[in-house]
């Protein structure tokens, strides 16, 4: 149940980590061979990336969370794709909801963008990650308003650039 927001979370704390410590080292020391998914590292329960196992409703949040962003950004160009659609689906199903949640989410696909419910949701700097990473692996960014719409969810969320290519390099290395 949990695998699909802890695959997010192990996205996001990697390449979170990864930025940490670009942000102490001189760019130089950083090693050039190692691909941003050789090493995913596990987020670790009970942190800002990934709620207790045993907390099931902070765990429910952070799924919905994850896919209203993945709805928001696949909705940005104004269409659904079938891939697009795909992928929010599958991260629907790996939640493990009743079948009335599922329908709200399903529901929610036809509703207009909600960008700001999105930022609000993003509690820390760590969720704020999560929730970028979760649209970037939603979409293959091939539109203008994708791009745009990622740009301005980057900025509302105030993640710092740096952070926005370590995110886009861990989600550009996962799809191949």
């Amino acid at each position: 149940k949990l695998g699909g927001v802890a695959a997010v979370g192990a996205l996001a704390y990697t390449a979170y980590k990864r930025y940490n410590a670009s942000q102490s080292v001189a760019p130089s020391e950083i090693p050039a061979t190692e691909t941003a998914t050789d090493k995913l590292l596990d987020a670790p329960t009970g942190s800002a990336f990934l709620p207790p196992a045993d907390d099931q409703a902070a765990n429910d949040a952070l799924g919905l969370i994850l896919v209203r962003s993945m709805i928001a950004v696949a909705r940005a160009d104004g269409r659904l794709d079938a891939q697009e659609s795909q992928a929010i689906f599958q991260k629907i199903e790996s939640l493990g909801l009743d079948s009335a949640s599922q329908n709200l989410l399903v529901q929610e696909m036809g509703h207009p963008v909600d960008m700001d419910a999105i930022i609000s949701s993003a509690s820390s700097p760590e969720m704020a990650a999560e929730i970028y990473i979760a649209s970037l692996l939603a979409v293959d960014v091939d539109t203008a308003a994708e791009k745009s719409y990622l740009a301005m969810l980057a900025a509302r969320l105030q993640l710092p650039p740096a952070l926005i290519t370590e995110l886009t390099s861990q989600v550009n290395e996962l799809k191949g």
